[in-house]
């Protein structure tokens, strides 16, 4: 069934595109809507097979055909479904699906109608082509194809320069990203022979090679720490982390349920995911996991900082979204891959309503999406409100609701890491801490100054922007029609009680969401750091495996997957209840703090000045223009197209051309267009023939 989960979405592309324009806005709304139904109903009919199946064996794979077999490199065009790919087509179809449902509304007489659900839907099979690999190679397509889709559907207003421009930022900060990832892929292959996550014709998965590699010990860059940070880079421009998030919030130019489905709820993830995936091999370094968690926590904070002061309400989701997905790295650089893919799901659901929350209030208040101009809008919008409502308390960490679960697992693991150097783990601890209060103070800001205090639209003239080509129009603000604000609604259900299925042993759960993943993410036990740092490294790495070993490792990740019982038992550490219990209440202490402090300074000045230097997004863009951008741009222009292109490259075309026209110059002499000089030459190379001959003839 995994082939035709995967292309039920490209049916519909192909349809759409082909026929959609001839057919209608009704026609192509509703085949862009059912092949991912179809997809949807597939994936959860295959997710219930596999849970089916007994523990460490929930495994279904599916080979399509052998796609490259070239001496001892083989990948397959074969699915892979266990656990984590499980987990992932649910949200993926099933948020896809309200999405595609929610946009049927929002690009109701849109010119470009077909040709933005063909994106769509490409879009589906790109990423379950990502998600559903089984092995690295595949996984390329999938992600390269979704940064195409992400490229394609961020200019889709093509008459709109800010679009193309936020479109090519896209492509080319991703395309960074992906030259380390493919570096990374090449050096998977020359380390273990295979790029697959299964074993293939009696071949170990790299998965289980990585598992019984040895372990390098800290500061030691050797095969594992570098495939880790390479996979790393290509994660870092598609899930945009420091230093290349830049394109993510200008990716808000493209249409909102776009920003709601590629750049909140599923291709942004695609980072964690291959993170988690390949979390066999990352365990084996401390140094990538450092570095990892380092990074996460930095963008976190530092995307947090921005979001307080945008006036754009999309711009301040986008910043959001930047942050959370620092939460989910930061996760996996503790070693807590599993809290990480949980902050995953319910950031998919209370993020995709808070993204098409905003998209209904920019509709119902005709395209305006500065909240500077909003205010008051609850008696307009009520279904609006309430269903974005819970998305706010969701990401704030409210109790009980999904966002408090995952972020509250994500903080305690950070807390209690073992994986990091001594205390490293309490440090990034309280930057995930001062970032949840920031979190919260934010998203109150943007509540109270869209839905609370003084009507403040229709005063100037707007700026918000046009989701179509008809004239913006001024009017009072309404309510979205029931094909967008249905989505929403469901949205705002999965958004409390989505992370119940991970409710913590500490608060008497039983916590479904990690016994489901254990088998297949790598488990990290305590990090080994020497005092001696001439320690060598064979020593080092033996010592580090030793440590890693003492849990449940990669080879529980492989061994397990391939439906082998794996050789390692977790030995059960102690749990430290009491500290996690006083850290979840200091955690919801902290939501609603900022909560309150939200609604105490922007509810009595809606229209605060923010710090010019958040408001500028500390300057990044401008610094990375004239940092990288200028630079290369006059180095282009001025050495290598003026030096390297015109002087030596067409230099050299041009003086083989000039070499031939001379020659060509000389021998032109030789045709005059007279007999008698024809009839010389004969003569004279007569007589050099029979010359050469005699002399020939006379030796």
């Amino acid at each position: 069934m995994l082939k035709y989960i995967v292309f039920a979405p490209l049916v519909g592309s192909i349809i759409n595109g082909l026929f959609g324009k001839k057919l209608g806005e009704r026609f192509v709304g509703i085949n862009a809507c059912f092949w991912v139904a179809v997809s949807a109903v597939l994936s959860f009919a295959s997710f219930k097979n596999l849970i089916g199946l007994p523990e460490g064996q929930r495994i279904i794979q599916d080979h399509f055909f052998t796609w490259i077999k070239v001496g001892n490199f083989q990948a397959d065009f074969a699915y892979l479904l266990d656990p984590l790919s499980g987990i992932y087509i649910l949200f993926i179809t099933g948020v896809g699906l309200l999405i595609h449902i929610y946009a049927t509304g929002y690009m109701h007489g849109d010119p470009g109608f077909y040709r933005f659900f063909s994106y769509l839907n490409l879009f589906m099979f790109m990423m379950l082509t990502l998600v559903l690999a089984d092995n690295l190679l595949l996984l390329f397509v999938g992600w390269e194809g979704v940064g195409l889709c992400s490229y394609l559907l961020i200019g889709y207003y093509i008459l709109r320069k800010e679009a193309g421009d936020a479109a090519k930022k896209a492509f080319i900060v991703n395309r960074i990203g992906d030259f380390g990832y493919m570096i990374g892929m090449f050096m998977v292959f020359t380390t273990f022979g295979t790029i697959s996550f299964v074993a293939k014709n009696g071949v170990p998965s790299f998965i289980e090679q990585a598992a019984t590699h040895p372990a390098e010990a800290f500061g030691v860059f050797g095969a594992m720490t570098a495939i880790a940070l390479l996979l790393f880079v290509g994660a870092t421009g598609k899930s945009a982390q420091i230093p290349l998030f830049v394109w993510l919030p200008d990716a808000m130019a493209g249409p909102t349920p776009v920003s709601a489905l590629i750049h909140a709820a599923t291709m942004v993830t695609a980072g964690v995911y291959l993170t988690a995936r390949c979390s066999a091999v990352v365990v084996k370094s401390p140094t990538a996991l450092l570095v990892i968690a380092v990074i996460g926590a930095a963008t976190a904070i530092f995307a947090a900082t921005i979001g307080l002061a945008q006036n754009d309400i999309k711009k301040v989701l986008a910043y959001s979204t930047v942050s959370q997905l620092g939460y989910m790295f930061l996760a996996c650089g503790v070693g807590a891959f599993i809290a990480g893919i949980f902050h995953v799901m319910t950031h998919a659901f209370f993020k995709a309503l808070l993204f098409l929350g905003s998209g209904s209030v920019i509709h119902g208040m005709h395209e305006e999406q500065d909240i500077r101009k909003m205010g008051g809008l609850r008696k307009y919008m009520p279904i609006t409100f309430g269903t974005m409502a819970v998305g706010w308390l969701a990401i704030s960490g409210f109790p009980l609701l999904s966002g408090f679960f995952s972020k509250d697992e994500i903080l305690w693991k950070t807390y209690s890491t073992e994986a990091l150097p001594p205390n490293v783990g309490k440090i990034l601890w309280g930057v995930a801490a001062l970032t949840a209060l920031l979190t919260a103070i934010y998203m109150t800001r943007m509540m109270v100054m869209t839905f609370w205090g003084k009507e403040r639209f229709g005063q100037g003239e707007s700026h918000g922007h046009k989701h179509d080509d008809h004239a913006h129009h001024h009017g009072k603000p309404h309510e979205s029609p029931a094909v967008m604000w249905l989505p929403l609604v469901i949205l705002a259900v999965l958004s409390v009680v989505g992370g119940w299925v991970g409710w913590p042993e500490s608060l008497g759960g039983p916590n479904y969401f990690e016994h489901f993943l254990h088998p297949v993410i790598a488990q990290v036990g305590p990090a080994e750091h020497t005092a001696n740092a001439a320690v060598s490294e064979t020593h080092g790495a033996a010592r580090a495996e030793h440590s890693t070993t003492g849990a449940t490792t990669g080879a529980t990740a492989g061994a397990e997957a391939t439906g082998a019982a794996s050789p390692v038992v977790r030995a059960e550490e102690p749990h430290d209840t009491s500290t996690e219990l006083a850290l979840t209440g200091l955690s919801v202490l902290l939501g609603l703090v900022g909560i309150g402090i939200g609604f105490a300074v922007f509810n009595r000045n809606p229209l605060r000045k923010m710090p010019s230097l958040l408001e500028n997004k500390y300057y990044v863009d401008e610094i990375y223009d004239e940092v990288v951008v200028e630079p290369i741009h006059q180095t282009s222009s001025h050495f290598l197209w003026r030096v390297v292109d015109v002087k030596i490259i067409d230099g050299f075309v041009n003086l083989v051309a000039r070499i031939f026209g001379g020659l060509a110059n000389l021998l032109r002499y030789t045709q005059t267009g007279f007999a008698r000089n024809y009839a010389a030459v004969i003569l004279i190379g007569a007589i050099v023939v029979i010359g050469y001959f005699g002399y020939i003839a006379l030796r």
